[in-house]
Protein backbone atom coordinates (compact mmCIF):
# COMPACT_ATOMS: atom_id res chain seq x y z
CA UNK A 1 0.00 0.00 0.00
CA UNK A 2 1.71 3.31 -1.07
CA UNK A 3 2.01 6.14 1.55
CA UNK A 4 1.17 9.72 1.04
CA UNK A 5 2.34 12.75 2.28
CA UNK A 6 -0.20 14.73 4.02
CA UNK A 7 -0.34 18.33 5.22
CA UNK A 8 3.45 17.75 4.70
CA UNK A 9 4.35 15.05 6.85
CA UNK A 10 5.05 11.75 5.79
CA UNK A 11 1.39 10.35 5.97
CA UNK A 12 -1.88 10.85 8.14
CA UNK A 13 -0.98 8.65 11.33
CA UNK A 14 2.34 10.64 11.58
CA UNK A 15 0.55 14.30 11.18
CA UNK A 16 -1.82 13.04 13.75
CA UNK A 17 0.31 11.94 16.29
CA UNK A 18 2.59 14.94 16.02
CA UNK A 19 -0.69 17.17 16.16
CA UNK A 20 -2.41 15.54 19.47
CA UNK A 21 0.90 14.57 21.08
CA UNK A 22 4.08 16.57 19.86
CA UNK A 23 2.90 20.24 18.35
CA UNK A 24 3.10 22.16 21.43
CA UNK A 25 6.35 20.39 22.82
CA UNK A 26 9.06 22.24 25.08
CA UNK A 27 10.61 19.69 27.24
CA UNK A 28 14.12 18.24 25.84
CA UNK A 29 14.33 16.82 22.69
CA UNK A 30 13.68 13.24 22.25
CA UNK A 31 14.78 10.31 19.95
CA UNK A 32 12.91 7.57 18.03
CA UNK A 33 12.46 5.49 20.66
CA UNK A 34 11.51 8.17 23.02
CA UNK A 35 8.53 9.26 21.07
CA UNK A 36 7.51 6.33 20.41
CA UNK A 37 7.17 5.50 24.45
CA UNK A 38 6.07 9.06 25.21
CA UNK A 39 3.14 8.39 22.76
CA UNK A 40 2.27 4.65 23.90
CA UNK A 41 2.31 5.57 27.16
CA UNK A 42 -0.25 7.85 26.56
CA UNK A 43 -2.42 6.10 23.98
CA UNK A 44 -2.44 2.93 26.28
CA UNK A 45 -1.02 2.62 29.28
CA UNK A 46 -2.99 5.85 30.38
CA UNK A 47 -6.18 4.13 30.33
CA UNK A 48 -5.60 0.74 31.85
CA UNK A 49 -9.10 -0.36 30.21
CA UNK A 50 -7.49 -0.72 26.71
CA UNK A 51 -5.11 -2.84 27.32
CA UNK A 52 -5.52 -6.50 26.07
CA UNK A 53 -8.53 -5.48 24.12
CA UNK A 54 -9.25 -5.24 20.54
CA UNK A 55 -8.48 -1.33 21.22
CA UNK A 56 -5.26 -1.92 22.18
CA UNK A 57 -5.00 -3.52 18.84
CA UNK A 58 -6.40 -0.57 16.52
CA UNK A 59 -3.54 1.72 18.65
CA UNK A 60 -0.74 -0.33 17.95
CA UNK A 61 -1.19 -0.66 14.62
CA UNK A 62 -2.12 3.23 13.99
CA UNK A 63 1.10 4.14 16.17
CA UNK A 64 3.50 1.79 13.63
CA UNK A 65 2.63 3.22 10.82
CA UNK A 66 3.96 6.54 12.41
CA UNK A 67 7.21 8.05 11.15
CA UNK A 68 8.77 8.47 14.77
CA UNK A 69 12.45 9.80 13.17
CA UNK A 70 10.49 12.70 11.74
CA UNK A 71 7.96 12.92 15.18
CA UNK A 72 11.45 13.19 16.80
CA UNK A 73 13.33 16.01 14.70
CA UNK A 74 9.64 17.60 15.30
CA UNK A 75 10.91 17.99 19.25
CA UNK A 76 14.47 19.50 18.38
CA UNK A 77 14.14 22.86 18.43
CA UNK A 78 17.25 23.18 15.70
CA UNK A 79 15.33 21.23 13.28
Amino acid sequence: MATEKYNGWSNYETWRIHLEMFDAWTNDPMDEDGCKEFAEFLAIDVIPEVEGTLSEGYIRSFLDRVDWREIAESTNPQH
